[in-house]
């Protein structure tokens, strides 16, 4: 799982949260930061912040989506606002839902097993 945010506190707890539930992370400052992560890493999951310097969260999911090695991977965008409009943009530019910040383990938990079923760890695989 990659997880973009500009705030090193929203990255950590993320991280905190998703390796509690047994997940792989990546962590990115940046929309630049996360275009060369998903190429290396190839994530089976992308939570992404909007609002980040340089480049945003729309512009960051809308070129993960063009590509079709990553169209495939879900995005859920990360907003410390609740509004309708931020919603349906990210609906636009291709993302599957929408946390708003700050986000809960339970919450994001929720989500990785909504969208990211490929994308859990198997602490006990199964022969």
């Amino acid at each position: 799982m990659l997880v973009i945010d500009d705030s090193n506190t929203i990255r950590r707890s993320a991280e905190i949260f998703l390796r509690q539930g047994g997940h792989e992370v990546v962590l990115a400052e940046d929309g630049f930061d996360a275009l060369a992560k998903v190429n290396d890493h190839d994530p089976q999951l992308i939570f992404c912040d909007i609002l980040m310097p340089r480049l945003d969260g729309y512009q960051t999911c809308a070129i993960i989506k063009r590509n079709p090695r990553f169209a495939h991977v879900p995005v859920i965008m990360l907003s410390s606002k609740d509004g309708l409009f931020d919603k349906a943009r990210g609906r636009m530019v291709g993302s599957e839902d929408y946390l708003t910040k700050p986000f809960t383990k339970e919450q994001l938990l929720r989500a990785v097993q909504q969208f990211g079923r490929a994308a859990a760890v198997p602490l006990h695989p199964q022969s």
